[in-house]
């Protein structure tokens, strides 16, 4: 059952696609979750305001659809963009100047096993505590994404295959539980991290063309 909380209209529906409601907040995540992969794509710097403000209307829309462990995420979240925000800035040679580079083999030890249990205390957590139907599936989804955000602010290549495949498992759990908005938001975002694993792929294999000849030099 969704949570009621007292959010005034953003929880209020601002259309309706057949007979289910898609509320302001959902409309405005959908808008600034877009706007927010788009800038990543092009390692803006504004990708993060812009997300903190996404991961907060989408907490709500997750926290009122009982998606618990995806509501709760959010929180998580705040906290690691605002340190991708900083690394971003200052964690390069200079400011501004974080290269995108391959994820390390120790890097992913770390990240794999963080994610495998995470998943499974959110599981239980969700299964005891919560009336969640998706309890599985929302922890899951919760572990890849808390692992790509966190690859995301260290501008790790890797980071985007962790999204697509969080999407993947996004797309039709959102669509299960009736927030379609916000399901068509994650097939926009799929395509977009296609994009950005591209992108960033140009990016990294023409900085390290021109390492040897600076190099050289």
């Amino acid at each position: 059952m969704p949570v009621n909380v007292p959010l005034g209209p953003l929880l209020d529906p601002a259309f309706h696609v057949g007979t289910v409601p898609t509320t302001w907040a959902e409309l405005l995540g959908f808008g600034t979750g877009a706007v927010n992969v788009w800038l990543v794509v092009r390692q803006n710097i504004l990708n993060w305001p812009i997300g903190i403000a996404n991961v907060m209307l989408l907490g709500l829309v997750f926290l009122d659809g009982g998606l618990y462990a995806d509501s709760g995420l959010q929180v998580f979240y705040i906290g690691l963009q605002l340190y991708g925000w900083w690394m971003w800035l200052y964690g390069g040679d200079g400011r501004d100047n974080l290269p995108v580079r391959r994820t390390r083999r120790g890097e992913w030890a770390a990240l794999l096993g963080a994610g495998a249990a995470a998943t499974a205390f959110l599981t239980w957590a969700l299964s005891v505590w919560t009336d969640s139907t998706v309890a599985f599936w929302d922890a899951l989804t919760t572990s890849i994404s808390l692992m790509a955000v966190y690859g995301q602010s260290r501008k790790l290549l890797e980071s985007w295959w962790l999204w697509i495949i969080a999407d993947l498992v996004y797309i039709p759990l959102y669509f299960h539980k009736d927030l379609k908005l916000t399901g068509v938001l994650y097939v926009v975002f799929l395509t977009l991290c296609v994009f950005g694993l591209r992108a960033w792929h140009r990016d990294l294999r023409a900085r390290t063309a021109g390492e040897p000849a600076a190099a050289a030099a």
